[in-house]
């Protein structure tokens, strides 16, 4: 009987031929294992089953795939292939908050917006955003981990982060919605909780051909009501101007002119807006749309982007910020930069950020806030946040050293249960206080803030699981043909690290100044001795040096090979005629004269000018100046 199809129809025909990377795999097979005896082979390789999940390394990418199992799909993985792709384009609605502001006249919606705690959105929106910066962090971005796997270890927006930036609630009831809203049911929520018509509903998602309605919509419909108006029109406006603001900073879809319908059923009880966790709702849609963003062929990326823009400006100050000098720590820290487009193409910031050494980045950012803002303790919850039916883990776990923590070798990330398990998760999320990081779990604090100390064997680890090269070195700037090109991939991408390393632990030593111990600057020199020549670059370790002689050995002078007195031969000097000086033409190398060349005897001339037998064969033609003496 000839086979089935997956169409349910049958051929006479092969059920389907061999995809590109399994023929890759059977021509690795065939070079590295010897010839077998066709009778002993129990498993032929056209047997393997097609959904067998084979962890092998990739070109830029990780050796071991145990943590990163898509990480072909990658856009990484792409441009180590050689294939490229354009900046994102940014859906970035900063402009549009301001065309309906909320002034004296609309006093009683402004009420009810602040107490809602979304307030802060209306101005801490960034107008601008850079496109390559935010591209080049995307690229970094991996769904596995939900963490930017940068040079030197992982980091990723916290639930402190959001709460620092944006002043917006991180606790209280999860935003969950049992199915998605159909296009019917849409229609019948317009005209319930705005007091549209059902005509008027019906145009407005048949233009948008989903279940969502446009901003341009709310603002023509709503912004011109004011206190002066009914007390259902206010009621109305008021939940419209909600929507559209979430629409244009929480939940920025794609599409970059519409807001989802199902969004409103929030806005329902206006008294109950702010006991809904916004930011954990923000945070789990702005992974979403990182990780859709990941993949090649993907063009935009949705979400708010000013959380993201800020997030950067905040731990990479020296790289890409310019702050507002007039800024006071009672805003939220989206307003502490100006934002602006850097001038870097995004294969300049790739390498800038290829480069990226551990000094570079500020860990603890929000120290000067905590007095106005303290630190929640919801930032240690270690699970899953959920936003609609956007399900997406969080690991503080991976990132201790944005807490001050010295970072450990993570557990292996756990897979997000399905969204129709809702009423699971929502029981999760409301016992979080059982679920946050033990004081076992977060290990030791770090010996000085800020310092993004890890255990020595982290670096090995993050070595063999992770990619930290995201532009390969054949194709840098300046660079055609590298000689790192000829390299396995794995070592060209570790191989620049090394010396990053090894300045980072003498840049802590240089920063001190002279007032501390001889033991410390021997071990800050051991530790960078060990980096460079170490037998294994993937074994060295990236940790900040201790001023403890038990945390770096101190070496005698006279038995370490890096520590012994060079000696240093010069060559004797050569004496050489001073060299013409710009302006001078080259010089004219007058040839000696042959062997059998005799001087003409002397005229009788008295006024002849005696010859000089010192004369130099090269003479400098001086033009303008006459050499001094």
């Amino acid at each position: 009987m000839p086979p089935r199809t997956r169409g349910g129809y049958t051929s006479s025909a092969p059920r389907r031929r061999p995809t590109g990377s399994e023929r890759r795999r059977r021509v690795q097979l065939r070079e590295v294992e010897p010839a077998a005896d066709p009778d002993s082979v129990e498993h032929p390789q056209h047997d393997r089953d097609e959904h067998e999940e084979v962890f092998e390394g990739a070109p830029g990418g990780p050796i071991d795939r145990c943590i990163l199992r898509s990480f072909d799909k990658h856009i990484v993985a792409k441009i180590w292939l050689g294939e490229d792709r354009a900046p994102l384009k940014l859906v970035n609605h900063g402009a549009k908050l301001q065309l309906w502001e909320l002034d004296m006249e609309r006093s009683r919606i402004y009420e009810t917006v602040h107490r809602s705690g979304l307030a802060s959105l209306t101005s801490c929106s960034h107008r601008v955003a850079s496109r390559p910066m935010l591209s080049a962090f995307c690229e970094r971005w991996q769904p596995e981990t939900t963490t930017f796997h940068m040079p030197f270890g992982e980091m990723t927006i916290t639930l402190d982060d959001v709460a620092s930036i944006l002043h917006i609630p991180v606790t209280g009831s999860m935003i969950s919605f049992s199915q998605p809203l159909h296009v019917d049911d849409a229609n019948a929520l317009l005209v319930e909780l705005l007091g549209t018509t059902d005509i008027d509903a019906s145009r407005e998602t048949e233009q948008c051909r989903s279940p969502s309605i446009r901003l341009l919509w709310l603002r023509d419909h709503f912004s011109t009501i004011t206190d002066a108006s009914s007390d259902d029109d206010v009621v109305f406006a008021t939940r419209a101007f909600l929507l559209h603001l979430v629409g244009c900073t929480l939940f920025a879809y794609k599409s970059a002119t519409s807001v989802a319908v199902v969004y409103l059923e929030l806005f329902r009880d206006l008294t109950m807006v702010g006991s809904y966790a916004w930011g954990a709702a923000c945070l789990a849609y702005l992974y979403r749309q990182l990780t859709t963003a990941t993949r090649f062929e993907v063009r935009q990326l949705g979400g708010y982007v000013t959380l993201l823009q800020a997030w950067i400006y905040e731990h990479f100050p020296e790289m890409f910020s310019s702050p507002d000098m007039s800024y006071t720590e009672s805003r939220p820290r989206a307003l502490r930069w100006r934002p602006h487009v850097i001038p870097d193409s995004l294969q300049s910031v790739r390498e800038r950020l290829d480069r990226l050494q551990i000094s570079e980045v500020c860990w603890e950012p929000y120290e000067d806030h905590r007095a106005e803002h303290p630190f929640p303790d919801i930032a240690w919850y270690s699970g899953c946040i959920k936003c609609g039916q956007v399900v997406e883990p969080y690991h503080p776990e991976r990132v201790l050293r944005q807490f001050g923590y010295i970072q450990t070798i993570p557990p292996r990330p756990f897979t997000p249960p399905r969204p129709d398990r809702s009423s699971l998760l929502v029981q999760y999320w409301e016992r979080w206080t059982d679920h946050l990081l033990t004081d076992q779990s977060r290990g030791r604090r770090c010996l000085y803030s800020g310092s993004g100390e890890s255990v020595p064997e982290y670096m090995a680890w993050y070595d063999r699981i992770s990619h930290r090269i995201v532009q390969p070195p054949q194709l840098r700037s300046g660079s055609t043909t590298d000689a790192r090109s000829s390299l396995p991939s794995h070592a060209a991408s570790t191989s620049d690290t090394r010396i990053a390393r090894a300045l980072t632990s003498l840049r802590h030593v240089i920063s001190g100044g002279r007032d501390q111990s001889a033991d410390y600057f021997w071990g800050a020199l051991n530790e960078a001795h060990d980096i460079l020549f170490g037998p294994d670059e993937t074994t060295a370790s990236h940790s900040t040096p201790s001023p403890a002689p038990a945390c770096h050995s101190t070496p005698s002078p006279a038995t370490h090979p890096f520590f012994s007195p060079p000696t240093f031969v010069y060559p004797p000097p050569a004496s050489v005629d001073p060299p013409p000086s710009s302006d001078d033409p080259p010089p004219l190398v007058v040839p000696p004269p042959p062997a059998s060349f005799a001087p003409p005897a002397p005229t009788s001339d008295p006024s002849a000018p005696a010859p000089d037998s010192t004369a130099s064969t090269t003479v400098y033609v001086r033009s303008k100046r006459k050499k001094k003496t």
